[in-house]
């Protein structure tokens, strides 16, 4: 690939990861306006990114090794949670505790890649753990400590999913995102019996099931190939900023003063972990 080819590749890659994280973005307001069990609402939208997801790719290669089952489940939990978890807090508390999911990469990381803990992560680790205390302060006799400790949940289940995944380099890692999405299906659609949304319900469905789930994650794979680190670590931060914007917007929904200054420290310190780094080994490599 020549030098203009490879331009060409890496600025549509950065389109599509900004893409990406734009229709991720719409989940907070999307599952808000959909009038069903949260099971059910999970479960109809990954049978559809699952769909969605096959026909762009094709038959995936199942190998059903560890890192691809423990991924899927990984990915159930965390879809699952996410849903009831913005069900039962705001957007924005939801998106920010599951962005937290870098802190536990830290950990298992060094668990099960035997990737080094340095200095830096344990200061990130203690920022973000007080950044949280936010929300769940904020939270306290409000109705939506459940709604966090379910989002914070669903951070753990995310940093499962990245480590599994990573662990699936020379494998096919796509598959383990369509076994989630067809076991989140059987588990949630059952649920969909007894509280059927009304019509605008199953539009919304119809949305997050392409333009939320299925459509940036088949996005996301074809752009990773073409950034950085640091773009495919920041450009996504954009989800975490807009969801509770459009919640605001269309519903009206505002998350609280301390859970916002909780959402800065935890963008900040997660932002920041991601950069210094990659400027580091970038200025030792310049010498």
């Amino acid at each position: 690939m020549d030098i203009k080819s490879e331009a060409n590749e890496r600025l549509k890659a950065i389109v599509f990861l900004v893409l990406s994280a734009v229709m991720w973005s719409l989940g907070g307001l999307l599952i808000k306006s959909v009038d069903s069990n949260p099971l059910a609402i999970a479960g109809v939208r990954s049978a559809i990114s699952a769909a969605i997801i096959l026909i762009a790719t094709g038959r995936p290669k199942l190998s059903w090794s560890p890192s691809q089952i423990g991924a899927s489940l990984a990915y159930t939990g965390m879809v699952i949670l996410f849903v009831a978890a913005t069900k039962n807090t705001t957007a924005a508390n939801a998106i920010l505790l599951q962005y937290t999911a870098p802190v536990y990469v830290t950990f298992l990381g060094a668990w099960l890649l035997k990737e080094k803990v340095r200095l830096l992560d344990w200061v990130t680790v203690a920022v973000v753990m007080a950044g949280m205390v936010l929300f769940f302060i904020e939270d306290i006799g409000t109705g939506g400590m459940l709604g966090n400790i379910l989002a914070a949940g669903s951070g753990v289940s995310f940093a499962l999913f990245t480590v599994l995944m990573r662990m699936q380099k020379k494998g096919s890692p796509i598959g383990s995102v369509i076994l989630g999405n067809i076991l989140t299906a059987l588990i949630g659609l059952p649920f969909l019996f007894n509280d059927m949304p009304d019509a605008k319900g199953w539009l919304y469905l119809a949305v997050l099931g392409t333009l939320q789930l299925g459509i940036p994650y088949i996005l996301y794979s074809n752009a990773i190939k073409h950034v950085t680190a640091l773009e495919a670590s920041l450009i996504p931060v954009i989800e975490p900023i807009l969801n509770p914007v459009w919640v605001l917007i269309f519903l009206g929904e505002a998350p609280g003063y301390l859970a916002l200054i909780g959402g800065a420290v935890v963008l900040t310190a997660v932002t920041l972990r991601c950069i210094i780094p990659l400027r580091q080994s970038r200025h030792s490599s310049s010498y």
